[in-house]
């Protein structure tokens, strides 16, 4: 529940090391009145520092990557899974990928950078690039199976020199020794200068001793100028056998960062002063890889990273009151620690070197302590103060007199939205404004259909306005889904918080954007509808659909002989009961949206049908059950598709708030005792949103989109509707 009017909206973009530090501290210390937001191409964020140890086996992924999923519901900021691609700076808008643009009224970057991939022919096709690291996880998974059947000689090169290049070559050795199969493994490290030219004399002599002493090649003042399938030429024109290339060569920008019309410097990264802001936009905030400080250059090293975070969680608090940044100088020298891979590592600071196990041991507390900060949150999310009240200075504008009405928010039709707001929407969603919009929309039926009609309404259990309205669209067009029919319109009731006018404008806006993006893949016109103020975000819509009444499904067309099927998998109640408490995985709960938000459409083959929503999959097929007759239905348990992570959050007690009300459909299942330690048993009665279609097919359909469950057969029970199998 909303504690406090919304004034400001803090946008962060990327999940880097120092964003992960704001969110917690902005978590710890909430600003009453400040909405904090992350924009994430990726919902698992990589610690830099354990990837060579993820590479080398000694690291899980888990244990590598921060759940921003997690880190975001713990502390009490918006998660928005997309890519950024741009910035509106008039309109103080985050340009995404594939869905509208976000607001900011404070910005922070730190969205990491890559290698130079264009600057050798054939690396786009042929190598894989270690940045965005956040890629590199998966990437390297892929690469360990395909190496487990690899026969005959494997030679795997990496290009890159510097700390990021070397770390990686001798994890990459140990790792392929244990793992692959082939018969030879050499693994050879190409270094345009000398390897770890920023660092000291000390430390490029002990690496280049233990490259030696592991049998790793080391081409120094070399470089490659083509790569091909299996090949690469050195700059001479010396081709060598190259099965496997990594590039970890020199940082290079994102391309939209020089859209954006902000200061760079000269290699295309964003320019900012001491205090991490922008040179050119007092607003915009960039720290990370992707940033340079322009008085303070230092290289392009997560210890910089880290150590950005608390300087920028200060500067952000202060331009969201108004109040000058204050400046931050990094340290000039710092100690760098370089895995072997195999149990030891290297430090370097200034003109020293050392070596050992007992360094790596040293390494692997350091980072296994800040992970742990980040990554294992408490299990509680963190909340405001219901008492608290928003700091005077957030306010400007409209904001003020929203301020002053704190308590005495009118209800009725003052709660209404205000009609400026709600026609600068319509006017952005591409509908009729409001002054030419009637006062309810006329549908002519044709003469050979039936209409349809369906209400639903509910209220958000995602921070994602935009997904959310995906989602409750699709839910809504699932009860005319079930019967056979056609969206043909619908009315929507959007309810959002208070919140300074143009908050309220972009929540709506999101709102209403990704409701649409589903009502016209289904061809339903949105003709109008209701929009208001209360505590939190919902909505629902009315729809009319058309279907030919001859071949509507109903629930109660059951058939002996048929093969019941459904067409999403179970799970969504459960995962999301976890969210809410932090302790779902991110890629389970982006799983279970990406399910959700899928459309539904029967096959011409069913005979009879229903949506699997609220009361569960036992409820909703009692209720087909008891409306066919003389039929009962033969479950096979195992057989249930389950979304990931579904099972285990089951198993460890969690459980949406409705479940135990559908588990009083249990008086109407066969077998329960003997399925009572079954892990997929708790899936029949957790409550799905925007679930899929259960449906009736005969028997010797082929089943294309969806999976058989059971099947129909003779009434054994009259108190009986389902047998479990």
């Amino acid at each position: 529940m909303q504690t406090a009017p919304l004034l400001k909206d803090l946008v962060l973009v990327g999940g880097g090391h120092a964003h992960v530090h704001v969110l917690k501290s902005f978590g710890m210390k909430p600003m009453p009145g400040v909405r904090v937001t992350v924009i994430g191409r990726d919902v698992e964020t990589p610690y830099s520092g354990m990837i060579p140890g993820f590479v080398a086996g000694t690291y899980s992924f888990d244990e590598c990557h921060i759940d921003l999923a997690r880190l975001a519901a713990w502390t009490g900021a918006r998660l928005i899974h997309a890519e950024a691609t741009g910035l509106d700076r008039e309109n103080r808008l985050v340009l995404l990928k594939g869905r509208p643009p976000i607001a900011y009224d404070v910005l922070s970057i730190d969205v990491g950078s890559a290698p130079n991939v264009g600057g050798i022919p054939g690396a786009d096709k042929w190598a894989t690039p270690v940045k965005p690291i956040a890629e590199l996880g998966e990437r390297w998974l892929d690469f360990l199976e395909r190496m487990k059947s690899w026969l005959g000689p494997l030679k795997v090169v990496v290009i890159g020199g510097g700390a990021g290049g070397v770390e990686l070559a001798m994890a990459i050795d140990h790792r392929l020794r244990l793992v692959a199969r082939a018969a030879e493994v050499q693994v050879t490290v190409v270094s345009k200068g000398a390897i770890l030219e920023t660092q000291a004399e000390a430390a490029r002599e002990k690496m280049r001793a233990i490259f030696e002493r592991r049998g790793i090649k080391l081409l120094e003042k070399t470089a490659v100028q083509r790569i091909e399938r299996g090949t690469a030429q050195l700059a001479d024109g010396k081709w060598f056998q190259a099965d496997a290339v990594f590039v970890v060569t020199e940082a290079t920008p994102a391309t939209w960062f020089a859209t954006t019309g902000l200061p760079l410097e000269e290699r295309g990264f964003f320019a900012v002063d001491d205090t991490l802001r922008s040179t050119g936009d007092a607003a915009i905030f960039a720290v990370g890889d992707c940033a340079t400080m322009v008085n303070h250059r230092r290289p392009k090293a997560g210890v910089f990273a880290v150590r950005q975070g608390p300087p920028l969680a200060k500067n952000l608090r202060r331009a969201l009151l108004g109040q000058a940044p204050q400046p931050f100088v990094p340290q000039r020298r710092y100690l760098s620690i370089l895995g072997t891979g195999d149990g030891d590592a290297v430090a370097t600071r200034g003109s020293w070197a050392i070596e050992g196990a007992w360094v790596w041991r040293w390494k692997d507390h350091i980072d296994r302590k800040w992970m742990r900060m980040y990554r294992d949150p408490p299990k509680k999310p963190m909340q405001m103060s219901p008492t608290a009240k928003p700091d005077p200075a957030l306010a400007d504008g409209d904001a003020k007199r929203l301020l002053a009405d704190i308590g005495m928010r009118c209800g009725g039709c003052g709660a209404k939205v205000g009609a400026d707001a709600l026609s600068r929407v319509l006017k952005r969603l591409g509908m009729f404004g409001a002054e030419a919009a009637d006062d309810a929309a006329i549908i002519k039926l044709p003469p050979d259909k039936a209409l349809v009609q369906t209400v639903d309404f509910f209220r958000t259990f995602l921070d994602d306005p935009y997904r959310f309205g995906e989602i409750a669209a699709v839910h809504a067009l699932g009860d005319v889904w079930a019967m056979g029919g056609r969206p043909h319109s619908a009315l929507a009731l959007a309810v959002v918080p208070a919140a300074a006018e143009r908050l309220m404008e972009e929540d709506l806006f999101q709102l209403l954007s990704g409701a649409r993006a589903v009502l016209d893949e289904a061809g339903c016109a949105l003709v109008g509808g209701h929009s208001g103020e209360g505590p939190e975000l919902a909505l629902g819509f009315s729809v009319n659909g058309l279907v030919d009444p001859g071949r509507a499904l109903r629930k109660g067309g059951l058939q002996q002989g048929d093969k019941l099927v459904v067409t999403k998998p179970l799970g969504t109640g459960v995962i999301f009961a976890a969210a809410m408490r932090g302790a779902a995985r991110g890629r389970w709960i982006d799983a279970a949206l990406q399910s959700m938000r899928r459309p539904l459409a029967p096959p011409e083959s069913a005979h009879a049908g229903t949506d699997v929503t609220g009361f569960g999959l036992a409820g909703h097929l009692a209720e087909m059950v008891r409306a066919s007759g003389a039929v009962s239905v033969a479950l096979e348990v195992e057989a249930l598709p389950a979304l990931d992570g579904a099972v285990e959050l089951l198993q460890r007690g969690f459980a949406s708030s409705l479940a135990p009300e559908n588990l009083r459909a249990r008086h109407l299942i066969e077998g329960m005792e003997a399925f009572a330690t079954h892990p997929k048993l708790p899936l029949l009665f957790d409550p799905q949103t925007a679930g899929g279609l259960l449906l009736a097919m005969p028997p010797g359909t082929t089943v294309t989109d969806g999976i058989v469950i059971g099947t129909v057969v003779e009434q054994r029970d009259p108190h009986t509707a389902i047998v479990l199998a």
